[in-house]
């Protein structure tokens, strides 16, 4: 035992005391321990481990160079789930308001099954090594529970995700890549208030209609920026007709790399180099070129750092502000396709709807898009009728968000049929129906494919004959042969020749087995269910 008698242990424990005796605990913990500021699904964690296998999703497999699943060596798998687990456990002690050494001994202690991983840690390096170890887990598990907020009712949650809503609208989204990715978050925010809370169900093809993307552009989006951004998790993949679980993260807790920036230079006036209105040097930017703290240094993504080696322009200035209900309600439209108006004229569109009369360099630092596709975007959205110019300053049209004929209540719920006629315009018309209907097939397809490999069916043999295809009956390894069976039903064995225990003859002349398993009861059968369920997904 890694930390004295049991006595000392049980003390030491003495200040998470609990209100029910869990019932994990069994053998040495006959006494009732102290968990009571910890939830009973964290005391379950604690000294039963990951049983339903909740923390086992993608630990045993990886992606290779083409984007392919493999599985990892039993080893590696073994140890990333162990270290889920472990980092759970640190987040439940962390907002329990415990400490760095309560979450130690309930590690080490060597009943604990959910402290495995760190217990090999100890045998394999010492004492030590496992003890820097789980102090590295904890400052990462306090620093992430510090960040969070606890929710504790439905008016709160709604708040919470309103709250995420706007640090998503003031979020540089830059590319087509930044847009794509912020259509995807955005639909994935609706089912979230749908939901009710951050963590929500959803298939990857509701959400690709929901955005109005293919659902490999999905794939691209949330693999390439919302996953190593921190936006969206995905807790536990479908399977059947479920769809996956999703969290939805506060994003990065700093601003991304400068390589998100503008990769242009300064001009050098030693090589005769002479400043135009974008890279003018200010003695503003000077200062903060010198090391000194500025509002530009403050903001959010896609900031200009002086000390990364970038500088003020209007494509950096100012900060992101967009109104992202408005693009939820119309990125599922024919009309903002990727071949039509496109991601671009959504976040226009966005950004006028959120603060209007802009001019088109403050569009720029707004919708979080180059100056020259700013420019390109509104000579398209005026040739629509969409949006109207007033000196420098550019405002949505009065009726731009209604369509025709609706009002301006409907104006940002319901697209009206002008957007319909855009779509004609670009030959995007049909292109959301045509989605859907293809994903209608993949699901059929897929669950007949799964109610096949549930029901064990071989492939079919045919041949043709007189220009016939003709199917040939499969020969089934539980048929009995007619001088195999006895007169009561009975199944003769072939060489002795008398009845076989246990074995019968069905109606339909198929051979069967009367096996204790036969017998179960309802709740035998649902536990067993259970139990595979479990095993799957722990597989999984």
């Amino acid at each position: 035992m890694p930390y004295g008698d049991q006595s000392q242990q049980s003390s030491a424990l003495a200040a998470l005391p609990t209100t029910r005796q869990s019932e994990a605990i069994r053998g040495n913990h006959g006494a009732l321990l102290g968990f009571n500021q910890l939830s009973p699904a964290a005391v379950d964690l604690i000294l039963l481990g990951d049983l339903t296998g909740r923390y086992a999703t993608g630990s045993y497999t990886r992606r290779n160079s083409s984007g392919t699943l493999t599985l990892r060596q039993d080893r590696q798998g073994a140890a990333d789930h162990g270290h889920r687990i472990t980092a759970a456990i640190a987040c439940h002690v962390a907002r329990t308001g415990g400490t760095a050494d309560q979450l130690t001994r309930l590690l080490l202690h060597p009943d604990h099954e959910g402290g495995r991983h760190a217990q090999i840690i100890e045998l394999r390096s010492g004492l030590a090594r496992a003890r820097a170890y789980i102090e590295r887990v904890w400052a990462s598990a306090s620093a992430e529970v510090t960040a969070t907020v606890a929710v504790g009712s439905r008016h709160g949650a709604h708040e919470d995700l309103v709250t995420l809503r706007e640090r998503i609208e003031t979020t540089s989204w830059r590319g087509e890549r930044g847009r794509t990715a912020l259509r995807v978050l955005r639909a994935h925010l609706n089912f979230a208030e749908a939901a009710g809370g951050r963590l929500h169900a959803a298939s990857e093809r509701q959400a690709a209609e929901e955005a109005g993307i293919s659902r490999q552009t999905l794939r691209n989006a949330y693999e390439a920026v919302l996953k190593p951004g921190g936006w969206l998790r995905r807790l536990r993949v479908g399977h059947g007709t479920e769809g996956s679980t999703w969290y939805l993260g506060n994003g990065p807790a700093a601003p991304l790399p400068s390589r998100v920036g503008t990769s242009q230079c300064p001009p050098d006036e030693a090589l005769g180099e002479w400043s135009t209105p974008e890279t003018e040097v200010t003695p503003e930017t000077k200062g903060e070129s010198e090391g000194g703290n500025s509002p530009a240094e403050s903001t959010d993504q896609g900031t200009a750092h002086p000390a990364s080696g970038q500088w003020s322009t209007p494509e950096t200035q100012g900060s992101p502000d967009v109104d992202s209900r408005v693009i939820g309600r119309l990125m599922a439209n024919d009309a903002f396709a990727h071949q039509g108006l496109g991601s671009s004229a959504l976040m226009v569109i966005g950004a006028l709807h959120a603060n209007p009369a802009q001019s088109a360099a403050e569009l720029v630092a707004s919708s979080s898009v180059s100056r020259a596709t700013v420019y390109r975007t509104l000579e398209r959205l005026h040739g629509h009728g969409l949006v109207q110019r007033d000196g420098f300053a550019w405002t949505l049209a009065p009726r731009a968000l209604e369509g025709i004929g609706a009002s301006a209540a409907q104006a940002v719920t319901e697209p009206g049929p002008g957007w319909d006629v855009l779509a004609a315009a670009y030959g995007t018309t049909g292109v959301a129906e045509a989605r859907q209907a293809f994903h209608a097939a993949e699901r059929a397809a897929y669950r007949a494919a799964l109610e096949a490999r549930a029901e064990h069916r071989a492939p079919a043999l045919t041949i043709v004959r007189d220009g016939a295809t003709v199917l040939v009956p499969a020969q089934r390894a539980d048929e009995v042969p007619v001088h195999w069976r006895a007169p009561d039903g009975s199944v003769l064995d072939p060489v002795t020749r008398r009845p076989l225990p246990g074995w019968r003859v069905a109606t339909d002349g198929r051979l069967i087995l009367h096996s204790p398993g036969d017998q179960l009861t309802y709740e035998e059968l649902v536990a067993a269910n259970t139990l595979a369920l479990r095993c799957w997904e722990t597989a999984a």
